[in-house]
């Protein structure tokens, strides 16, 4: 019996995942805002780390308390960006003893493939996964094992501080997002065009999953009902125009969207919408496998 744990502290959320023997035993999450007006100053805020440092410990004890051997932390896209990571680290460790490994935009990639790919049936062509994050956006192709991974500096959370500042967004805010987010794909696709020809294209992560959600219309979360479910492109680009044109107030009443969700939800579907418009995909299938997946899964592989 083998019990390990691995706990993501993210630009929006910190989640882990308990799992014993590649089977799920916890899997939660907190929305700690980690990223929170890090655009403008560069560093990570005060209340931030204070937020941040709790979910850690909380979700540290609990995998001890379920007999995780190993616990395992890794941060991404503001972490990486922070002038003060360091700081944070520091006080994740005097909390609860535990070292902050920062992961590099290419290791996020292709950590959250494997993580996808571990929830998916195989496929023999290649799949091409797209992990839209609080700070960054990570796309991977691969068959079984991640080939390629590229990271794009447009996530959730830094482009709703960056540009989406009016409630509800005025359209040529909208519109500039989708237009970097289009931008920066162009440039990968000429460095790396295997990208575009991908047999399947997969989606994980908050945003892709909520954007599903709100399609479905799922007032109860199901991650079963989500877990391999197509999206189309026609579907993503309703649930955007939906979105965002109603203000915050109302856009929570959505059944599908979170509250925790709701201010961030519309960048998250201006970065959706610019990839599939870019890469002329007609739909995505969503995975609800992540890099806490990818995670576990590689160190079952070298275990």
């Amino acid at each position: 019996m083998s019990i390990a744990a691995v706990i993501d502290v993210g630009t929006n959320s910190v989640k882990v995942l308990v799992a014993e023997d590649g089977r799920d035993v916890l899997r939660a999450l907190e929305t700690t805002r980690l990223g929170e007006g890090l655009a403008g100053s560069g560093i990570l805020s005060p209340a931030a780390i204070e937020r941040t440092v709790a979910a850690v410990t909380l979700f540290a004890e609990r995998a001890r308390e379920l007999g995780a051997s190993t616990t395992t932390v890794v941060g991404t896209a503001a972490c990486r960006r922070a002038a003060n990571t360091a700081e944070l680290a520091t006080r994740i460790e005097q909390a609860c003893g535990l070292g902050l490994t920062v992961l590099t935009g290419e290791q996020e990639a292709s950590l959250s493939f494997t993580g996808a790919l571990r929830r998916l049936p195989r496929i023999p062509g290649n799949t091409l996964v797209v992990d839209i994050g609080g700070g960054s956006t990570e796309l991977t192709v691969g068959v079984d094992e991640p080939h390629r991974s590229a990271s794009i500096p447009i996530g959730a959370v830094t482009a709703t501080e960056s540009d989406l500042t009016t409630d509800p967004p005025r359209p040529e805010d909208l519109t500039n997002v989708i237009g970097a987010v289009q931008d920066e794909l162009e440039e990968l696709s000429r460095l790396h065009p295997e990208m575009l020809t991908a047999s399947r294209v997969v989606g994980i992560a908050g945003t892709v999953v909520t954007i599903a959600a709100v399609e479905i219309g799922q007032a109860v979360f199901d991650e079963e009902a989500l877990n391999g479910f197509v999206l189309t492109r026609e579907a993503a680009e309703d649930v955007f125009r939906t979105l965002a044109t109603e203000s915050l107030a109302d856009r929570v009443r959505n059944p599908g969207l979170t509250k925790e969700r709701a201010d961030i939800i519309v960048a998250g579907c201006c970065i959706l919408v610019g990839v599939m418009r870019r890469l002329q995909l007609q739909d995505i299938t969503v995975s609800t496998g992540s890099l806490r997946d990818g995670v576990i899964e590689r160190g079952r592989l070298e275990g």
